[in-house]
């Protein structure tokens, strides 16, 4: 392929010794592979394939001299490596990668939830079964520090102090939840954790002094209405669980705050920030686990929960364990790449797939009315996060 320059008394050719005149109608033509000299005298051949674009042509500088000096300095690139081109690019990839994640994150969510409710169905202790995920969790990431799979962050004791209320509120949120799920179906404690952004808005506004514009209050309308429409008209409604959910979403608002507060100026990725949370976060968890349940009983319900589903209970609590780690890990690594807002709107529709998917899974009964608060609640949400940007 070719490019071209018209000139109103000159053509140029790239080896840069020469200059034709010719008449103002003649185009000339250059050959994409072009012919440049060196300092050695000797011809350097440069082969392209696709088509030149001339970035900047300088003057033409002593054109009659007998001196073999340079005539023309000229600025080209390939078509597809335009500075316009790149930039395309790299927005489609930057796109793929976003979605890359919000797919693996909600997959693994809804993998989780899964097996967490099939645990708890037949191993009633989700005290344990919160302690397991995050020691999971810890261990996976030593690991991988340990050969090098991740490079582990340079940290030090401050680091620890500011991210200790964060682990406490996550530790919170976290059994909370696991108590939840292990008394309600799934759906509802979804839905009940869909009304997180009042939760937000609330304590920011009356404990934080922060003011929002008139439209984030209207988006909690629905999002408290569809949260009470659904509760109201569940089937099998627990009063354990659902509080479970709500001091869920309350303990995961201040997580967030602690966390915004206190690790601005930070280094430290988002992988290696949530394998240290859940370090200090089983270290919190773990006494409380004893002494709320206790070896006893779990020694007791493992038996029982092995004669009633066999060995393959064993997978159940590894896989749920595995998985949790997995999905706030690629969660905690999305932040790194994309906006709250953005980020915001993946929670809302990984919400979604969580309760359609369980709910067929489990044959979770539905009544209409429950449903339309379902959707209302996460409409709702959705208009929050558009509101709050």
């Amino acid at each position: 392929m070719s490019f071209s320059i018209k000139q109103s008394a000159l053509t140029m050719d790239v080896s840069n010794s020469v200059v034709h005149r010719r008449s103002p109608s003649i185009r000339s033509s250059f050959s994409p592979s072009l012919n440049l000299q060196n300092n050695s005298n000797k011809r350097a051949l440069i082969s392209v394939s696709k088509p030149l674009h001339v970035s900047s042509i300088s003057s033409i500088e002593s054109c009659f001299l007998k001196e073999r000096k340079p005539v023309v300095h000229c600025k080209a690139y390939e078509a597809d490596k335009s500075p316009a081109a790149a930039e395309a690019k790299s927005e489609t990839a930057q796109r793929v990668k976003i979605g890359i994640y919000f797919a693996t994150w909600w997959a693994l969510n809804v993998v989780f939830n899964i097996y967490n409710k099939k645990v708890l169905n037949v191993y009633p202790f989700p005290w344990l079964t919160s302690t397991l995920s995050l020691a999971c969790g810890s261990l996976m990431m030593l690991v991988s520090w340990a050969t090098r799979i991740a490079e582990p962050s340079k940290i030090d004791l401050e680091f620890w102090k500011v991210l200790f209320p964060v682990a406490v509120a996550h530790t919170i949120g976290h059994v909370a939840a696991t108590v939840s799920m292990s008394k309600v179906a799934v759906s509802f404690t979804h839905i009940i954790k869909s009304g997180e952004p009042a939760f937000s808005v609330l304590v920011s506004r009356f404990l934080l002094g922060e003011s929002f514009p008139p439209a984030v209050y209207l988006s909690l309308l629905p999002i408290i209405g569809g949260c009470g429409l659904a509760a109201l008209t569940e089937l099998n409604f627990n009063m354990t669980g659902f509080m479970g959910a709500m001091i869920s979403n309350l303990a995961f608002v201040f997580r967030n705050i602690f966390s915004k507060k206190g690790m601005k100026g930070t280094s430290v990725s988002g992988m290696n920030y949530y394998a240290c949370l859940s370090m200090l976060s089983l270290l919190i968890l773990t006494p409380f686990a004893i002494a709320v349940e206790g070896p006893h009983l779990w020694a007791a319900g493992w038996k029982e929960a092995v004669s009633l589903v066999g060995p393959q209970f064993i997978w159940w609590v590894a896989a749920q364990s595995i998985f949790y780690h997995l999905y706030n890990q690629v969660s905690y690594m999305s932040l790194d790449q994309i906006s709250p807002l953005t980020f915001s709107i993946g929670n809302t529709m990984k919400r979604i797939s969580v309760i359609v998917s369980s709910i067929i899974i489990f044959h979770t009964p539905v009544q209409p009315i429950n449903a339309l608060g379902a959707a209302i609640a996460i409409l709702g949400t959705f208009l929050y996060s558009q509101a709050k940007a």
